[in-house]
């Protein structure tokens, strides 16, 4: 432990978690300014009645009290806020889709199957990607160029009768008007395919250019880097969904429009040169080499030259010159679109295809990453075995068709009753039925299972929380309210991953009904009929809510920062799989954090330790690994990090284990030598411990295993009770909680805090003057305060009975 002079000071850089927040929430201040950042990174600092910046509270350590600046890095803004970054959430089926590439197992190093198997798996999910948007594209077609083209504005109807007879019978009309719309559609995809956050400090971007080139470290977040590929998978997603268009408007990809003559020739050529065009992006994505395995100079460098900026430029001028001459022989719109129906139940099929053969696949690849994680407890092993992408890809693809089912419903509906939609869409409505009135009964039975076994962990003797029991002793009042919200806090953490197992289930189950169905062209039965009536309410109101959720988000920040909550889990993960989804905010977030300890650190007897809250733990994990890499032996003893209400044990090595694994873990807290302080909360339902597992209290005393201060696994000493309550077990803090107090000079918090407001905590000082090596973990404990409440000294059980 490095010794602290007259001049050290302590920089607390704090960085909030999902929902964003306020500068001044985030500083604990009443008032808060800007001292960095480019508007949206913002470093900010609490500041005086001049709104100057000011200095934080000093920070009270064994020898004497060290002064403290507290800082506070929002990044909120890149995800929440505006009618651009409210609409992104209507790209949550892509973004599911990119997300599920991070949750691939590991490939272990010199396996060739499992690096085949790897390289497999990744192409599959680019194709599924890639049919997604071709899905969209089919679906918005069944609304512009079916429903409103070629029914409601075909001339003598009486749907939208204010457009006169002249009008529709103008050439070219309703076919340029169907065709708009997926042309407005593509253009906004394309455009936010394009949008990324710049870091405006040049050095930053330099450094951040060399990092990606270099080889991947073991640490947290090695491999969340950009993808030189996107450029090229942007570019085919484009012309696939250009080339979609032109093959609906063309009859479909199984039977084309007939005409004689010349014209018949001209819709011939132009079909099979549609038809070309959509096979070519789906082999390109097969083949395109990912670089994130660690090979980017093998098998995709020849395509990467084909794909080249100038190819691509040709390839997309073709594609918008196939789809202007596909208008100019639509010269008036047939009685219906054919080609519409036809492509959607295509293309839900390859998407079935393809998903079917990934989850086959990704079971050898799990068997064989398995030797990576068979040693660990089982509470620390991926979720599902590894297989856990398999079904979050499924609930991408199910929802994406079920946001355009959910959309045409509706519009049929203001439209016109007279109005018809395809065939396909009476077995899209089944499956939501069916998967609608299953999920009742998986709901039902979790809620009824769930609270059997609560009744009878608190009435038939069962104990739960015996770490609460120390946390709380002689408040029998604390530790009856804390004993249930323990119980909701753990069931949560535990079995969240099986509820997304149960939706992705029920969903699979309505999917392989109706496609059964209608591959054997049977009509539903009558008695079928309330499942569709069901699919019809259930797609209704997930169209309608998602709808309303981007209203309001565009219309009210609070909203807007609620509808963030998807954002900022998604948008974490760089474009890999879609390159159609927002920009991956880490990749800002990380390099300038990293560069702006850098700046601190220049002044020698400054001393930095890095906070995170919920998802902004992740943020600050990665950027002290990155520093671990960067900084020398000298300079890397004046870093610390804190964690709150963290996920990173219970949820990030286990969903996604090749990215965040456990092994990174351990060497990011050897690294830091016990300079890693994690806040935790028995109580809160999205954090939990981190540097500890297998915890349990035998005879009064709290044990478990965990990272040690030398690097090392193993079983730790038995917990420490710090002077305001907390119980320190290795790198954790178990914070009592409700709190103890209220203390002296302290903000007070009453009732349970869960995952919110780990500042209050007088814990927390102690934690950051831990990682900032100016305290020893085993201080001896201060005297009471006689401010703080006293313990009830009656005896009560668990449930206040005297």
């Amino acid at each position: 432990m490095l010794i602290a002079g007259p001049d050290t000071r302590v920089v607390e850089l704090r960085v909030h978690g999902v929902q964003g927040t306020t500068p001044q929430t985030l500083v604990d201040a009443v008032a808060a300014v800007d001292v960095a950042g480019d508007g949206l990174g913002r470093i900010v600092r609490p500041a005086d009645r001049l709104r100057r910046p000011a200095p934080g509270p000093v920070l009270q350590t064994e020898g004497r009290p060290i002064p403290r600046v507290v800082e506070g890095y929002l990044w909120g803004g890149m995800t929440s806020g505006g009618v651009a970054k409210a609409t992104w959430a209507l790209l949550f089926p892509f973004s599911v889709a990119n997300v599920a590439h991070w949750m691939l197992p590991p490939v272990p190093e010199r396996n060739l199957p499992a690096h085949l198997l790897g390289i497999g798996l990744r192409s599959l999910l680019r194709v599924f990607a890639l049919l997604l948007t071709a899905l969209l594209v089919a679906q918005i077609s069944v609304v512009s160029m079916d429903l409103l083209a070629a029914q409601c504005l075909r001339p003598g109807t009486p749907c939208l009768t204010s457009v006169p007879d002249d009008v529709r019978t103008f050439p070219w009309f309703r076919a340029f008007l169907g065709l708009l719309p997926i042309i407005l559609v593509i253009a906004v995809m394309r455009r936010v395919s394009h949008v990324d956050w710049r870091i405006e400090r040049r050095e930053i971007a330099e450094a951040e250019e060399k990092k990606e080139q270099q080889p991947t470290s073991g640490l947290p977040g090695a491999h969340v880097a950009t993808d030189p590929d996107t450029p090229a998978l942007r570019s085919l997603h484009v012309v696939a969904a250009l080339a979609v268009t032109s093959l609906i408007s063309l009859g479909g990809p199984l039977k084309q429009l007939t005409a004689g003559g010349d014209m018949g020739v001209t819709l011939t050529v132009t079909w099979v040169v549609a038809l070309v065009f959509t096979c070519v992006p789906v082999l390109g994505v097969l083949l395109l080499d990912d670089p994130t395995g660690g090979a980017p100079h093998r098998g995709g460098r020849w395509l990467r030259a084909a794909l080249g900026k100038k190819p691509r430029r040709v390839l997309l001028v073709l594609s918008v010159l196939l789809v202007v001459a596909t208008l100019a022989l639509q010269e008036q719109l047939p009685v219906r679109v054919p080609g519409a129906d036809v492509t959607v139940q295509v293309v839900a099929l390859l998407m079935a295809f393809v998903l079917a053969l990934f989850a086959i696949l990704l079971v050898p690849a799990a068997l064989l990453a398995r030797g990576s994680w068979k040693a660990m407890p089982r509470e620390l092993r991926p979720w599902a075995g590894g297989w856990f992408a398999a079904p979050v890809l499924a609930i991408g693809g199910l929802l994406g068709g079920g946001f355009g089912a959910g959309v045409a419903l509706p519009v049929r509906k203001a439209l016109g009753s007279e109005l018809y939609l395809p065939v396909g869409y009476d077995y899209i409505t089944l499956l939501w039925g069916v998967a609608g009135a299953l999920g009742l009964l998986s709901t039902l039975a979790v809620a009824s299972f769930t609270g059997a076994v609560r009744w009878r962990a608190f009435h038939k003797g069962k104990v739960w929380a015996r770490e609460a029991s120390l946390l709380h002793s002689g408040r029998m009042r604390d530790l009856r309210t804390a004993t249930r919200a323990w119980w909701w806090a753990r069931w949560e953490r535990n079995h969240g991953h099986h509820l997304i197992l149960i939706i992705a289930s029920v969903l699979v189950v309505g999917a392989v009904v109706a496609t059964v169905l209608r591959v054997r062209n049977v009509s539903p039965a009558t008695w079928i009929s309330p499942f569709s009536a069901l699919g019809v309410g259930v797609l209704g109101l997930l169209a309608v809510s998602l709808l309303r959720a981007v209203y309001l988000a565009a219309r009210q920040p609070e909203s807007g920062r609620r509808l963030g909550i998807i954002a900022d889990i998604a948008q974490f993960w760089p474009r890999e799989a879609h390159p159609i989804v927002p920009p991956c905010y880490a990749l800002k977030v990380v390099p300038e954090l990293v560069e702006r300890v850098r700046d601190h650190l220049r002044d020698p007897g400054t001393r930095v330790v890095l906070c995170g809250h919920s998802q902004g733990s992740l943020l600050v994990a990665v950027a002290a690994a990155r520093l671990l890499e960067e900084l020398p032996p000298y300079e890397r003893e004046r870093i610390g990090l804190v964690t709150a209400g963290s996920q990173l044990q219970w949820a990030y090595p286990r969903a996604f284990p090749a990215v965040v694994p456990h092994s990174s873990l351990a060497r990011l807290a050897g690294g830091l030598d016990g300079r890693w302080r994690a806040l935790c909360r028995g109580t809160d339902p999205l954090g939990g411990a981190v540097t500890t597992w297998r915890r349990q209290v035998f005879d009064g005393m709290l044990l478990g295993v965990g990272y040690r201060q030398d690097g090392s696994v193993g079983a730790l000493a038995p917990a420490l009770r710090g002077p305001t309550g907390a119980l320190v077990l290795g790198g954790d803090h178990w914070l009592p909680d409700p709190q103890r107090g209220p203390f002296p000079g302290r903000r007070w918090r009453s009732g349970v805090s869960a995952h919110s407001d780990y500042t209050s905590d007088p814990e927390w000082d102690r934690a950051v003057a831990i990682a900032a090596g100016l305290m020893q973990v085993d201080t001896p404990e201060a005297a009471p305060s006689p401010f703080a409440r006293k313990p009830e000294m009656r005896s009560r059980d668990a449930f206040g009975n005297s």
